[in-house]
């Protein structure tokens, strides 16, 4: 049992960061394992959805190691800092890369700095009751640099992104829910069985329209108005052929009365 384990669960890949003992802290060799996890789970055509979680209920991920940062010191070769902060990928492992299939993360415990970062690349949060959220690395002048400037705005609203930005205040898993920060809360130990049930339930609709309605959300939010609705004409005139099968599927008696809706 490596720092991250791949598990295939029905149409989950489950991701799992194991290093309970550092609250789940990704240093660089960890960080290595989740893109190598990720890319196995983009070039898996039967894995769905990615599920991302940490071991035990304590931590879902407390961040980047700063234990192994501070090894660096202050007399940090330059390109050693800039193999830590410019990877193309994400310092923390696959954060500068936009998935093609949903993620969740299931969180449990403190989801915190980087680890709050990982968070917010995921698609859906699912916090166990408990959970607590936030960008604690303000203390320490560490700078967020695995997307978390750019998702947090998008996900809560500038606002209350540069709230929690600029003060490092932990937000408690109840307050997320309310801001939308998670987009359930769970009782303890249930994060990870909501997620896979979610996750089941994303896998069962159609693929081709799902993945290109995500798709025209994603890429829509950064751009002007009229160029989002014709991002979204453009991909919907690719896959109205799954629809126009759907809609035959109701006009004949499938989820009237919106069964089978939700997840």
């Amino acid at each position: 049992m490596g720092k991250v384990d791949y598990e295939r669960r029905g149409a989950a890949a489950i991701l799992t960061i194991r290093r309970a003992e550092r609250r789940n802290a990704v240093d660089v060799e960890t960080a290595g394992l989740l893109l190598d996890a990720y890319r196995r789970f983009a070039g898996d055509d039967e894995a769905r959805v990615m599920v991302l979680t940490g071991s035990g209920e304590l931590a879902f991920c407390a961040g980047a190691d700063l234990k192994a940062i501070a090894e660096l010191g202050p007399a940090a070769a330059p390109e050693q800092i800039q193999r830590v902060t410019g990877s193309p990928e994400g310092p923390m492992g696959f954060t500068r890369i936009t998935p093609s299939k949903p993620t969740i993360a299931a969180i449990s415990g403190w989801c915190l700095a980087g680890g709050l970062e990982l968070a917010l690349w995921c698609d859906l949060r699912i916090a166990a009751e408990g959970s607590k959220l936030g960008f604690t690395e303000r203390r320490f002048g560490v700078p967020l640099i695995d997307g978390g400037t750019q998702r947090l705005p998008r996900v809560v609203g500038l606002g209350r992104a540069l709230e929690m930005i600029l003060t490092g205040r932990v937000v408690e898993a109840e307050e997320a829910h309310r801001w939308g920060l998670v987009n359930e809360v769970v009782p303890p130990g249930a994060h990870l069985d909501r997620a896979l049930e979610i996750a089941e339930g994303l896998a069962a609709f159609p693929q081709t329209t799902m993945l290109s309605d995500r798709r025209a959300a994603i890429e829509g939010i950064g751009l002007p108005f009229e160029q989002g609705l014709e991002l979204e004409a453009r991909l919907g005139s690719d896959s109205i052929q799954t629809g126009i099968e759907g809609a035959g599927r109701f006009a004949s008696g499938e989820g009237r009365g919106a069964a089978g809706a939700g997840v």
